[in-house]
């Protein structure tokens, strides 16, 4: 199962007022285990940075100056998104602001029952909360002491592992097998600009360097003339 953890970044509150998307961030998880795909873009709102704004992200008005328009990267966000489900804390406010940009654009929307949000499994789960994404960090113990402004990448990683405490921790997202579920594919390509995806195939990943072995010479040695009194039929036989 795809989805993909995923957080923006605008001018204000009012997408049908006249603030708009400047960042967006998503990463990409494959049943709940991320995959180290992602999607990050810094978008030219066209407009003024009112200095709420920029407080809370530090986005400003001249740094986002040469950055595409949301019309320009729409398409490569969408092939990113494809049918995953989106996985956003306060899903109400993120999706205002992107199926008004996608709306603007042209572009097909994205569905209410295309994702999944955060803040109302923390609220089922602990219904007194309080239930921010700062606060679920506490509560998890997660570790979230680069996020001194708020910015959609960061936010979207962060939101990955609340999200997996949410659904019953790490744990619950091993898989035994894995032929068990097979990925539908993680996209298209980067088609260049100023955004950055982090595309491919879901595969482990593999340690750079492998761990030193534990196995002592001599346990081998005994361990073997063990397994040879057993005869060929000894199960030991089939992991040589």
């Amino acid at each position: 199962m795809r989805e993909i953890s995923f957080d923006t970044e605008t001018t204000g509150l009012n997408p049908r007022g006249g603030d708009r998307l400047v960042e967006i961030g998503g990463v990409e998880l494959f049943n709940q285990i991320p995959t180290g795909n992602f999607y990050h873009v810094y978008i030219n709102p066209q407009r003024d940075m009112p200095i709420e704004a920029f407080n809370v992200h530090g986005l400003s008005e001249e740094f986002l100056s040469d950055k595409p328009l949301f019309e320009h990267v729409a398409d490569e966000f969408l092939d990113f998104v494809g049918d995953a489900t989106l996985v956003i804390h306060n899903a109400a406010f993120d999706m205002g602001f992107i199926n008004m940009e996608l709306e603007r654009a042209g572009r097909r929307l994205i569905p209410r029952t295309q994702v999944i949000d955060t803040l109302d499994l923390a609220r089922r789960k602990f219904p007194t909360g309080p239930n921010s994404l700062d606060a679920l960090c506490s509560r998890f113990g997660i570790d979230n002491s680069r996020r001194v402004k708020h910015g959609a990448l960061l936010d979207a990683e962060i939101l990955a592992e609340v999200y997996l405490e949410l659904k019953g921790g790490k744990q619950a997202a091993l898989i035994l097998s894995p032929d068990d579920e097979k990925d539908d594919g993680a996209g298209s390509a980067n088609g260049g600009g100023s955004s950055e995806l982090g595309l491919g195939p879901f595969n482990a990943r593999k340690r750079p360097t492998p761990l030193a072995s534990m196995r002592r010479d001599d346990e081998y040695a005994a361990h073997q003339a063990f397994v040879e009194k057993m005869g060929e039929g000894a199960i030991w036989n089939k992991y040589k």
